[in-house]
């Protein structure tokens, strides 16, 4: 049985150690909202379920179950979106880290 939004969410803020209140405020709902859609009583907009799927780290599509798994190892044009998407929440030295581990593994 395939999972629904409000489910996808939990399960993402819990892997990253998050509240459904700091995402709330992540992402400029209050918790009431945020809370509905956990619920799956309320559908967000386009653009929120894209903030959520930024700030848990994964896709709009893994969110709206568009695709099988948030895992996107293989999976470059999705990882481009993120890195993309993310970019300016990274610092310089994230920014460095990546661009290694990009070389890095070219090397290998």
């Amino acid at each position: 049985m395939s999972k629904t939004f409000g489910e996808r969410i939990l399960e993402l803020l819990h892997k990253k150690g998050m509240t459904q209140k700091e995402l709330a405020i992540i992402i400029g709902v209050t918790e009431a909202t945020m809370s509905r859609y956990v619920k799956d009583s309320r559908v967000p907009r386009g653009e929120i379920v894209a903030n959520i799927a930024t700030a848990l780290q994964t896709t709009s599509d893994y969110l709206l179950d568009k695709e099988e798994s948030a895992d996107l190892k293989n999976d470059y044009p999705q990882i481009q979106r993120l890195i993309a998407r993310n970019a300016a929440l990274m610092t310089d030295e994230q920014k460095r880290e990546l661009i290694n581990a990009l070389f890095d593994a070219q090397s290998k």
